[in-house]
């Protein structure tokens, strides 16, 4: 795959190239929150930063999307589907661990036996531009969950900033393509090369602190009922915050809105830390504490996703670490389960 240099001064030249023709989604800053938002010129654009509050599955994965509109014509229901917004996209900027997700959230909505097409729709209209993470963050933790500061999973191309240059690499057919034509650059050479994985080696030593899944996993399957789970909610106060921010979560409910003449079917974002996320139309509810909805959140990532896919459900991106109001680390609930899974052993 093709790697090209481009100076520091130049990365406007990039982007404008890819304003050309597409729309560009790019990190910037919105009142002092990092977020991605459509960018019309390379100098909203925001590169030195560490990661968005709110994750870009947004763009794939809307916050509230309206499936259907109804409505009585006469006696005739009318049913109208929005259309997919057309055009080509890119996602410019996105962190290793967020590009990450996107190939986990392609499981859960296409993967299956059902394919949600209204995502798939909006996955495939946009090319991914991944940013090497230099310089991770305290909170960060993606080595211990499979990723890396410069993993391409989830990229189609990867952007590395080398102090003085960029190294722009494809990473895909998608991203070769759209680094075609591109002016202002030149080829990579082995001096740049070799920069690079001096960077990469620096920002993963940077992230101290490993632990252990497997260890984790297996200490899950084994502790359904351990009064672990009494202590470790008892902090919580099911604000919701760690599954909002979390870029692999995916709980949603379908809500109707409107009257018997019209109306719309909606599907929001849902967390499974809210006491009515699993409430029965009987007034049963099997998850009616903290402490069952926290075992939850933790099998659900680290014990049912590794079962079901191999690897676990999270991508390490710290946010529900730096964002919690009252710090409940899942770090370190993690490492609280490994000491646990090595006291069996």
């Amino acid at each position: 795959m093709r790697a090209v240099l481009l100076a520091k001064d130049q990365i406007s030249v990039l982007l404008e190239a890819l304003l050309q023709g597409r729309k560009l989604f790019a990190p910037v800053d919105d009142g002092g929150v990092m977020a991605f938002r459509q960018v019309g010129s390379p100098q909203e654009v925001v590169l030195d930063y560490h990661n968005s509050t709110v994750p870009p599955k947004r763009l794939f994965f809307p916050q509230s999307e309206t499936l259907f509109r109804y409505g009585l014509e006469g006696e005739q229901l009318a049913l109208e589907e929005p259309q997919p917004a057309s055009g080509e996209k890119v996602l410019f900027g996105v962190r290793p661990c967020d590009a990450r997700s996107f190939t986990l959230l392609d499981r859960v909505f296409t993967g299956g036996n059902h394919c949600d097409g209204c995502y798939q729709a909006r996955r495939e209209s946009y090319t991914v531009v991944g940013l090497a993470c230099t310089h991770p963050r305290a909170e960060c933790f993606c080595t211990s969950v499979g990723g890396g500061p410069f993993a391409t999973a989830g990229s189609d191309v990867l952007v590395t900033d080398l102090g003085s240059d960029y190294l722009v690499e494809a990473v895909t057919d998608k991203g070769a393509a759209l680094l075609e034509g591109l002016s202002g650059c030149r080829e990579a050479d082995e001096d740049s090369i070799r920069r690079r994985a001096e960077a990469q080696a620096a920002a993963e030593a940077a992230l101290r602190g490993e632990i252990s899944t497997e260890d984790v996993k297996r200490k899950l399957q084994e502790m359904w009922d351990d009064p672990f789970w009494d202590r470790l909610h008892e902090k919580c106060i099911g604000c919701g915050a760690c599954t909002y921010l979390c870029p692999t979560c995916h709980c949603f409910d379908i809500v109707d809105e409107g009257s018997e003449q019209q109306g719309r079917r909606i599907k929001i974002w849902d967390s499974c830390m809210f006491p009515l996320f699993t409430l029965h139309a009987s007034g049963h509810n099997p998850r009616p504490t903290g402490k069952e909805r926290w075992r939850q959140r933790l099998m659900h990532k680290f014990r049912y996703w590794p079962e079901d896919h191999g690897e676990v459900g999270c991508v390490g991106c710290g946010r529900c670490v730096v964002d919690c109001p009252v710090n409940l680390d899942i770090r370190q609930v993690l490492r609280d389960v490994e000491s646990l899974a090595k006291k069996v052993k």
